[in-house]
């Protein structure tokens, strides 16, 4: 779970390193995320651990559905200057092509923010934006 003073240093600073680090299955997966002005891109390195084909060798449908909505989460958090990890309360996946044994990325944007609800979609791919392996719907109660 992260803290307060994490949450409160990453949106200061930018710097995501300390944030990612204390969300356990974001470091297990090894999530990186960089911030270019407003938009942040999430990154999911190459590693072993990540597939579940290797015949292919192909990354794990739940490493890339974890790796969205947890994406997700932080860019709400990030977006919203909300010092608490929103709660999931629907994640609709759909996969679109293999995910190959190559960094992965993720985009946010926030569709609709209520008092208490946030919707957010999410995209990922590989080589290009125009190719995705996955999109994604989740909803969040957002915490006071």
């Amino acid at each position: 779970m992260t803290s307060p003073s994490i949450l409160h240093y990453t949106q200061e600073t930018g710097d995501f390193s300390r944030m990612l680090d204390s969300i356990p299955y974001a470091r297990t997966i090894g999530l990186q995320c960089d911030q270019f002005g407003d938009d942040l891109i999430f990154r999911l390195p190459r590693k072993k651990e990540n597939l579940g084909n290797p015949i292919l060798p192909a990354l794990h449908g739940g490493v890339i559905g974890g790796f969205m909505e947890v994406s997700a989460a932080i860019y709400l958090m990030m977006s919203q200057e909300s010092l608490r990890m929103p709660r999931i309360v629907d994640f609709s996946l759909d996969y679109l092509r293999a995910g190959l044994d190559r960094e992965s990325y993720a985009e946010c944007h926030l569709t609709r923010q209520g008092n208490r609800v946030a919707n957010v979609m999410v995209t990922a791919w590989q080589k290009s934006r125009r190719q995705p392996i996955a999109t994604a719907r989740a909803h969040f109660i957002m915490e006071d």
